[in-house]
């Protein structure tokens, strides 16, 4: 059974958000898009808001999608992302209000590129954010994850 996640891509003059986080396997910091899974009785659209603003502090508008992204986890486990694209308030600091995150960082996507990744697919969902990959929104409004 797929476990359904969500991604954001945030662009501010060239620089892309991210966090850092501790890898669940080898606790060592990785970096990530804000991310996270879908809650039970939770839209997509509403998980990526959420999982934004945990980890970032950040209230994020979601303006297109990315990419869907099927990923077989080194624990085994199947993952389905959905990431999307969009912004947060200009000038606002990023400050993660989960206990989880070590720090948020604007990163250039050379420096991203050079650093530890969670997935793959943080690179995979950047580079194709730089491509021009956009999908509309709904087509995934009505996708929640059921009870």
């Amino acid at each position: 059974m797929w476990a359904l996640t969500v991604a954001a891509v945030v662009e501010r003059q060239g620089r892309f958000l991210v966090v850092e986080e501790p890898d669940k396997v080898t606790g060592l910091p990785v970096i990530n898009q804000p991310a996270g899974h879908v809650e039970p009785g939770e839209s997509v659209l509403d998980a990526v808001r959420r999982e934004v603003r945990e980890e970032t502090g950040l209230a994020f508008t979601a303006e297109a999608i990315v990419g869907l992204y099927p990923l077989k986890a080194a624990n085994g486990k199947d993952y389905f992302r959905v990431c999307f694209i969009g912004s947060v308030p200009e000038g606002a600091d990023a400050v993660p209000e989960d206990p989880g995150i070590l720090r948020c960082h604007w990163l250039t996507p050379a420096e991203l590129a050079a650093a530890p990744l969670r997935s793959g697919w943080v690179l995979r969902c950047l580079q194709d954010a730089l491509a021009g990959r956009r999908f509309p929104l709904d087509l995934v409004a009505d996708i929640r994850l059921e009870r």
